[in-house]
């Protein structure tokens, strides 16, 4: 289910300096999470550790159990001992993990290797923070007493994450100005971690999706990135140099905002010249209104969980699917030109809140579209359809702590919304 890391690089290299053992034990982390279980002798050729080193560590780790050995096996071509492979160990540690949306909220409690535990799911029209953060702690509460494998030492922390602008757009999502607005007064991280006594981390919901896809996707194979997340508004997160940047602001990849020519735009308001922003041209919440006024279910035709298969979708209704993808691939195609005139990537992730043909049907047009642009002086990126759906968001969450800790250089991480920031 984990990518296996490319060959060793700048990005993965360790020092045998005893003064940086504790970096080399997240370098160590990280890097058997990239590839699911790697033997002593694998970790010390791609990090360039000596085996003595890299046996301390892996021992202490085993001892903390993070770590845990699995069977032998022989590599092939290779004679004598088999090699025992080291994996990360899912009952070593848990965080939760939780996703303020527009639409819904989702809390839910992962193990060590990104497995939910236990969920718990809302749904409503629009977010009412008195509302919200009482279903946030009523949930907090009930993963923990219902889980007896959770153990508050075995608990890394409390991942929460909600859009930046939360009380922006509110014609969009049809909400009331005023319950958006007040939003803006609350530091959602704070509000959360008052009653808590793990660390509480914060981050856009889209650089979460992001991070969510750097541990279980297919973003571990660009070192530079670009993902695309089609949630209620279409959103983004960067990569680069293997490791999530989030900017001065912690707002990089915020590619809803990108201006695109009017006549890409699907929210029927928008009228004249005027450029008009990414999420009125390629966001879930118009593909839903569409299908509303032709009177569908939208949950029905294009559910939002991978888990629930879609049902057989009338003529009518893929026409209006197959109009939203086409237009929003155009747009997307126009973003993702912008982005890689700046930032030079290597690839580009596209997943959302839709069903997996709705999401590998949209990279294709994408990519189409793409190719059928103006790229001369620019580096084409590499398209791909995302695999770990809606849940990004709120697993990306939970995964926070994690990421956290096992990234090495830790001060860069700080930015996605460590303890102590809002």
């Amino acid at each position: 289910m984990i990518d296996t890391p490319k060959e060793p690089g700048k990005f993965l290299s360790g020092s045998n300096q005893l003064g940086v053992r504790q970096y080399n034990e997240r370098l160590i982390l990280r890097l058997i999470r990239r590839a699911g279980s790697m033997p002593k002798a694998e970790i010390a050729r791609i990090t360039t550790l000596s085996a003595q080193t890299v046996t301390m560590i892996v021992n202490h780790l085993l001892q903390e159990k993070l770590l845990c050995k699995q069977p032998r096996r022989r590599e092939a071509g290779k004679v004598g001992q088999p090699a025992v492979p080291i994996a990360l160990n899912p009952d070593g540690a848990f965080s939760i993990g939780i996703k303020i949306g527009r639409r819904g909220l989702e809390v839910l409690l992962i193990d060590l290797v990104g497995r939910v535990r236990k969920r718990r799911a809302h749904r409503y029209d629009y977010p009412i923070p008195k509302k919200v953060f009482s279903m946030i702690h009523e949930d907090i509460d009930w993963l923990t007493q219902e889980s007896r494998i959770l153990h508050r030492r075995r608990l890394w922390g409390i991942g929460v994450v909600a859009p930046f602008f939360l009380s922006n757009w509110p014609r969009e999502i049809h909400a009331p100005e005023k319950v958006l607005s007040s939003w803006n007064s609350i530091n959602i991280r704070e509000r959360v971690a008052a009653d808590q006594s793990v660390p509480v981390w914060f981050a856009n919901d889209a650089t979460a999706a992001c991070v969510a896809d750097l541990g279980l996707g297919v973003g571990t194979q660009f070192d530079h990135s670009l993902h695309i997340f089609v949630g209620t508004f279409v959103g983004g997160g960067v990569v680069l140099n293997g490791t999530l940047y989030t900017g001065a602001h912690d707002n990089a990849g915020a590619i809803g905002s990108l201006p695109i020519p009017s006549h890409y735009s699907q929210d029927p308001t928008d009228a004249g010249t005027k450029p008009v922003q990414l999420i009125h041209c390629a966001s879930r919440y118009l593909l839903e209104e569409n299908l509303a006024i032709a009177g569908f279910d939208p949950d029905a035709i294009v559910p939002k969980s991978r888990t629930k298969a879609p049902e057989p979708i009338p003529d009518e209704a893929s026409k209006i699917v197959e109009g939203w993808i086409g237009k929003a691939a155009d747009s997307l195609a126009i973003a993702i030109q912008a982005t890689a005139a700046v930032i030079d990537i290597q690839g580009v992730i596209i997943d959302g809140s839709l069903p997996v043909s709705v999401v590998e049907r949209l990279t294709l047009l994408t990519d189409a579209a793409l190719s059928a642009g103006d790229l001369r002086g620019l580096h084409r990126p590499t398209l791909m359809a995302g695999r770990v759906g809606n849940e990004a968001r709120a697993l990306g969450g939970a995964m926070l702590p994690f990421y956290w800790s096992f990234a090495p250089d830790r001060a860069v991480l700080m930015k996605t919304g460590g303890p102590g920031r809002a």
